[in-house]
């Protein structure tokens, strides 16, 4: 029991310190290399005005760099490769027993976080660069839906002819067996939660969110024996709050795609991996309401004849129209995070 604390705790420790460290070498090469945004928000992406949502950008003008996601997901890798290398040349009961790289719990969540933080990456050099297929530069948003349903698929394929999954649990209820319509289900989420993207607006948001959300998951994993998993989820939240060290007003750098797209696709993974999908919309609420306020304001400005239902989504952004000070925002999104983690835990564990 006490060497699974450890292997939970130490990986969380050991990635912030190392975001922490690799940190001022990051930072120098993003301002170096001046990897910002070219363009304002002075439009929407549909190329319309945007007014308000300049007004409430202003803080642009600062220049800050995009790509500090870098610092999750590499601290993360480090990480784990630090641990198995020392499980490999140092083999003991302990060291191989701290490694959790594993076929069945983390090969994929691993493979999944790499390869989206790396085509969020792209993304975000293509908007550094100005190029691109939408208003600010970047991959064009249809080309970034089809790239997420495309490792959804892998990763549902990998579920069902690698794990033998094919159900997910409903709290009180049991198993239910979805077949074929699991890959579809699968993929469904994962654009779901990358939907819930548009929560990285706002300085230290979106950071404080998902350590939230990947602490609530490192929990459940622990209590269902998943403990690898559990680990890997630790490693998440270690690296995620060497990034919001410094992402905290004022910015240091922004997380971006790299950062998001990342953690959002890989907790797809991990929510599928425990069982427990179905606390997800509890757990992860800050990132479906920050996506449903888009949805919500998108299809009532098309068939209200231009009608909204928020000053600005997405709706932290409302907020800020309203004349709450960003901080407030936040530190309000951070408590609504914790709250919402702790309620599904409960769920998920009780169920």
């Amino acid at each position: 029991m006490i060497i699974d604390v450890v292997k939970v705790f130490a990986p969380a420790a050991i990635a912030f310190f190392i975001g922490i460290a690799i940190t001022p070498i990051l930072t120098h090469y993003l301002y170096k290399h001046k990897a910002w945004k070219k363009q304002s928000v002075q439009k929407a992406l549909d190329g319309g005005a945007a007014p308000i949502s300049a007004s409430l950008h202003k803080d642009e003008v600062k220049k800050t760099p995009r790509m500090g996601g870098i610092i999750i997901w590499a601290s993360a890798l480090l990480t784990i490769a630090i641990i198995w290398m020392i499980s490999h040349l140092f083999p003991s009961v302990v060291t191989q027993k701290l490694d959790f790289l594993s076929r069945s719990q983390t090969w994929l969540p691993l493979f999944v976080l790499i390869t989206a933080s790396l085509i969020g990456l792209a993304d975000d050099l293509l908007q550094v660069a100005g190029k691109g297929g939408y208003v600010a530069g970047g991959l064009a948003l249809k080309k970034r839906i089809a790239l997420v349903l495309l490792i959804g698929f892998i990763g549902a394929w990998w579920f069902m002819f690698k794990l033998d999954v094919t159900s997910i649990a409903i709290p009180f209820a049991g198993e239910v067996d979805l077949g074929w319509a699991f890959i579809p289900f699968f993929m469904l989420v994962m654009l779901a939660l990358f939907s819930g993207g548009v929560i990285d607006g706002i300085d230290g948001l979106s950071g404080g969110v998902m350590a939230a959300i990947f602490s609530a998951y490192a929990g459940i994993a622990f209590f269902e024996n998943y403990i690898d998993l559990a680990a890997f989820c630790a490693v998440i939240v270690g690296g995620t709050l060497a990034f919001l060290w410094f992402n905290i007003p004022p910015a240091r750098f922004y997380m971006s795609e790299t950062g998001i797209l990342g953690l959002t696709t890989s907790l797809t993974v991990v929510a599928f991996l425990t069982h427990e999908v179905a606390v997800l919309p509890i757990i992860a609420l800050p990132l479906f309401v920050s996506s449903g306020s888009v949805i919500i304001q998108t299809l009532s400005k098309r068939f209200r004849n231009g009608k909204k239902i928020f000053l600005v989504a997405p709706i932290h952004h409302h907020f800020e129209a309203l004349g709450w000070p960003s901080y407030k925002v936040t530190m309000r999104f951070w408590i609504i995070s914790v709250i919402f983690a702790i309620i599904g835990m409960i769920i998920a564990l009780m169920g």
